[in-house]
């Protein structure tokens, strides 16, 4: 046997002793064949691949006139004793020098590529059409395929590593790794020559150029037969040449880019930013030679995944996005709301499907029409289903569908589920005529138990939650304006670093109002006496209903020396202050003229409605507030969110405190 790996070292090589007369038949040959691939790719005796450094230029490597006494399998490198196999293989690295970067090294330079190549696009800019659209309904509609295709931070690029495909066809500038075992080892690789050959001693010139991947083994082994025997060769690509391609027309960054010789036009089109606010999703067509190849519809990849028209590219090819074509908005109950392009032919059905169709909730009977007339006013018009099909589509359409599921039913035509729980001597959720009434609800709840109290029943309901939440939202942003507009000087701020924290605080402040989240409670207009609840009270969808038992006492919390709850049995009469006082009385630096009370039915008292002189009631919590300077926007806000967060007072009692 030959061995390569001895003759990149001293032109040395060992023969099998079960096949000696063969390795002296072969072995000038198998020198002349060696000693040029060496020179060929000095590189492969040093990095690696399917050889190591170690394995060459033994000082005690035998000689051609000696036979081995070694067995094969200790004379060959490991890497060389396992089958050969067609790997995924470097499509962007020159040489072998790249395996040994570090990780982070290669993510380094990928990143600084990868920002050098976005440094070029410009972002994509709205159409006049888009913007129309956004003044009309109020809000922005994407271009459809833009969030998908064209975001500027993503790498197009076909990825450094990349199994090639059999059909493949193998051109001029690709590189090719050639491995031989059996009775010459060792492994090259080639350049195809600008005639599309390669070049092996003692084997001549192998024309490859034009051959499909799937065919490349066979026409280097049938080569490389004429010559020789008793060996196994392994053929891959390593290298893939470069092409230069052309993306012209309506391209957000028209011009020449060098791509991969794998890319198709759908990485060319996405290197170039994609069509320009004027370019066309529905036409990218490529020429070659002066001649028309395919017409590409970048809505057949992105609707179907249909690219069977998306051409892998050759060198000089020029892609051409076509004009804009036909745009027209759709929104509502639809799967996607967007802009879309229309192409001849299309009818108002035909947009519709593009856009994936109408939802569950929406309105099948009928569609909306805005339509551009002259001079250029909108107008409007309802269409059947079966008319919209025979409509066909003008730029500038807008079409609406509506919907029926966000529609707020009459409340006798809505079935009920209530929820009831507490003091009733069957619990649960009841399933309830429209029109229902609590009474018919704590009818099947089976009434209340004998420790109900009904002055502290909590109904919470879904329409409340909902109205709760904007009147939340809309205090929080009167507080926001008022922080905003805050003077620079005040003069409860001594300095800009006094002024500088409270801003901070006071903010931090607003971001946990705004993350709080009504409870939609109901406040019912019972008296502490009250032994029945509002029987006539209609219920709604998803009503919870909380009956808790008689509680025994009232709670004091903030700024007083012992904040606790205190027993209320046996102490009928006493007043608000004096649990106050029970808890060790204010503080020096509490505000007590701005204490307030929160009954168990969920009113709220404040000063103006005597809350200190009132009597305490079963379930009372009391907070009393440190004192700030009234003039104090900043001051407001930290004291009513310390309300919120510290006694859980609902988002209807805090519209009522920040007033």
């Amino acid at each position: 046997m030959i061995s390569l790996a001895h003759v990149f070292g001293n032109l040395s090589v060992a023969r099998r002793s079960s096949r000696r007369w063969r390795g002296t038949v072969f072995a000038p040959a198998m020198i002349g064949i060696a000693a040029v691939i060496a020179v060929a790719s000095p590189a492969a005796a040093q990095t690696g691949g399917r050889q190591t450094a170690q394995a060459y230029g033994s000082p005690t490597a035998p000689d051609l006139s000696q036979p081995s006494n070694q067995s094969a399998d200790q004379s060959r490198p490991a890497q060389l004793q396992s089958d050969p196999k067609i790997e995924p293989v470097d499509i962007q690295s020159s040489d072998r020098s790249r395996e040994a970067k570090s990780e982070t090294e290669q993510k380094i330079e990928q990143s600084l590529l990868q920002a050098t190549a976005n440094a070029r696009l410009k972002p994509l800019e709205p159409s006049q059409f888009e913007l129309f659209v956004a003044e009309t309904l109020g809000r922005r509609l994407p271009r459809f395929g833009a969030d998908l295709l064209l975001p500027s931070n993503r790498d197009y690029a076909v990825p450094a590593t990349a199994t090639v495909p059999p059909d493949y066809i193998v051109n001029v500038g690709d590189t090719i790794t050639i491995g031989l075992t059996g009775s010459v080892e060792g492994s090259v690789d080639v350049d195809i020559d600008t005639e599309g050959k390669i070049f092996l001693p003692k084997v001549g010139s192998i024309m490859v150029a034009g051959v499909r991947y799937r065919d490349l083994h066979n026409t280097v082994a049938a080569a490389l037969g004429r010559q020789y025997r008793g060996y196994d060769v392994a053929v891959s690509i390593k290298k893939l040449r470069g092409i230069r391609v052309y993306v012209t027309g309506f391209a957000n960054n028209p011009g020449a880019y060098s791509v991969n010789s794998l890319s198709t036009m759908v990485n060319a089109v996405l290197a170039a930013g994609g069509p320009s606010s004027g370019g066309s999703l529905r036409s990218v067509k490529l020429f070659r030679n002066g001649r028309l190849v395919t017409d590409f519809d970048l809505y057949d990849l992105i609707l179907r995944g249909d690219r069977s028209r998306d051409a892998v590219l050759q060198n000089e090819d020029v892609l051409f996005i076509a004009p804009l074509g036909r745009q027209v908005a759709i929104t509502g109950s639809v799967n996607s709301e967007a802009v879309y392009e229309a192409r001849e032919g299309d009818n108002l059905e035909s947009v519709i499907a593009y856009a994936g169709g109408t939802n569950d909730l929406a309105d099948n009977a009928r569609v909306l029409l805005y339509r551009l007339t002259q001079p250029k006013l909108i107008n409007g018009r309802e269409l059947t289903r079966a008319e919209s099909a025979a409509t066909m589509v003008t730029g500038g359409d807008i079409l609406q569908i509506l919907s029926e599921g966000t529609l707020r039913r009459p409340l006798a035509n809505q079935a009920v589920l209530v929820r009831i729980e507490g003091e009733v001597n069957a619990p649960g959720s009841y399933f309830v005529p429209p029109n229902s009434t609590l009474a018919d609800v704590l009818a099947r709840a089976g009434g209340l138990s004998s420790q109900a109290f009904v002055y502290g029943t909590r109904l919470e309901r879904l329409s409340v939650k909902r109205q709760q939440r904007e009147s939340f939202a809309e205090a929080i942003n009167q507080l926001e304006f008022a922080l905003l507009s805050t003077p620079i000087t005040s003069s409860d701020i001594s300095n800009s670093g006094d002024r500088s924290a409270q801003l901070q605080a006071a903010t931090a402040a607003l971001a946990k109002l705004r993350a709080a989240e009504p409870d939609g409670r109901v406040v019912l207009n019972l008296t502490p006496g009250s032994s029945a609840l509002p029987e006539t009270l209609v219920m709604e969808n998803n009503d919870r209903i909380v009956i808790p038992p008689r509680p025994v006492t009232v709670g004091v919390f903030g700024a007083v020396f012992r904040p606790a709850s205190f027993l209320i049995e046996g102490d009928k009469g006493l007043r608000i202050s004096d649990y106050i006082e029970r808890a060790g009385g204010k503080q020096r630096s509490a505000d007590g003229g701005n204490t307030i009370v929160v009954r168990a039915n969920g009113d709220v008292l404040s000063r103006r409605r005597g809350a200190l002189n009132a009597l305490a009631l079963p379930g009372d919590v009391v907070f009393v507030p440190i004192k700030t300077q009234s003039s104090s926007i900043l001051a407001k806000i930290r004291d009513i969110s310390a309300i919120i967060f510290q006694i859980g007072i609902s988002a209807a009692a805090f519209v009522a405190v920040a007033k």
